[in-house]
């Protein structure tokens, strides 16, 4: 008998353990959200392919029209066609989304790589100034912050919504830079005279990147949110300027009069749009915690 006879290994060998099956992890992608969005954003960006009408021209004699073969989706009670509306629309409401998404990513990676670096009693008082305006709702401080700069139009209110919405990015990030500032790379760069911003940018940024992704996209779908909010509430962009939530601020006008398309119809696009990155955001966070659960 030969010393493979006598010596087998029973049981799962640890490289069948150690790769999970491609198709378990091609099931996981969020295809079909992801297809989604990238559709309802090409033909939002390039909505003058697919819009049958002028969606700023006032067709009184057919306002509340219901869907058909002219206008495909109604119109909405000042006569506009809500098919051509949602295309050109929904180019403001991603807008305001990616702007706002930018300006308070900037503000938190900064903010909160400062306070990262900084000394103790520093560090203390930039997180206890985060966390009393954690505390304050966001909504108010948008509403308090957009009063002030008075009437409300596109770069405004996704300046206002950016200022708001950093607080819990830069958290994450304070919380990475603590932990990647004694490191041996770090320390060499502020010795060789490296600036604060350079080493942000060589050293610290490219291994906080990822932790921030999911709460990043997600702050896409919170500022489409609050500008849709805040139209529905009528203090959000003016009718003259087409959004999904000035569409939807004709809500109370529809009800009333039974024209339930000029409600259902933006309302359906918004919550697609919404899951859509929702489910790409949770594929994010779901593939962090996978990297980090195998380090």
């Amino acid at each position: 008998m030969t010393d493979e006879e006598l010596f087998t290994v029973v049981g799962i060998l640890p490289q069948e353990e150690a790769a999970p099956p491609p198709q378990k992890r091609r099931r996981e992608l969020p295809i079909i959200s992801m297809v989604l969005l990238a559709a309802i954003t090409f033909l939002c960006l390039f909505a003058e392919l697919v819009m049958t009408k002028d969606p700023t021209y006032l067709d009184l004699a057919n306002f509340s029209h219901a869907p058909s073969r002219e206008f495909l989706f109604g119109t909405d009670t000042l006569g506009r066609d809500i098919f051509s509306c949602i295309w050109y629309g929904g180019r403001i409401s991603l807008f305001i989304g990616f702007v706002s998404t930018a300006v308070s990513t900037v503000i938190a990676v900064v903010y909160g790589s400062v306070s990262g670096m900084a000394p103790q009693w520093l560090d203390s008082l930039l997180m206890r100034l985060t966390e009393v305006m954690l505390s304050i709702p966001e909504l108010l401080l948008i509403i308090f912050i957009q009063a002030i700069l008075g009437p409300a139009n596109v770069l405004s209110i996704s300046l206002v919504i950016g200022l708001t919405s950093w607080l819990s990015i830069a958290k994450v990030v304070r919380t990475e830079v603590r932990q990647l500032r004694q490191a041996e790379y770090v320390v060499a760069s502020h010795v060789m005279g490296g600036g604060f911003f350079h080493v942000l940018r060589r050293h610290l940024a490219p291994n906080f990147v990822a932790s921030i992704m999911f709460m990043v996209v997600m702050n896409i779908r919170g500022a489409i949110v609050a500008e849709s909010t805040l139209s529905f509430m009528g203090m959000g962009l003016p009718l003259e300027v087409i959004s999904w939530g000035s569409m939807l601020s004709l809500a109370e006008k529809a009800l009333t009069t039974k024209a339930w398309w000029i409600v259902v119809i933006p309302g359906a696009f918004l919550v697609c749009l919404l899951m859509c990155v929702t489910n790409v955001g949770n594929y994010f966070r779901k593939s962090i915690s996978r990297k980090e659960s195998h380090l």
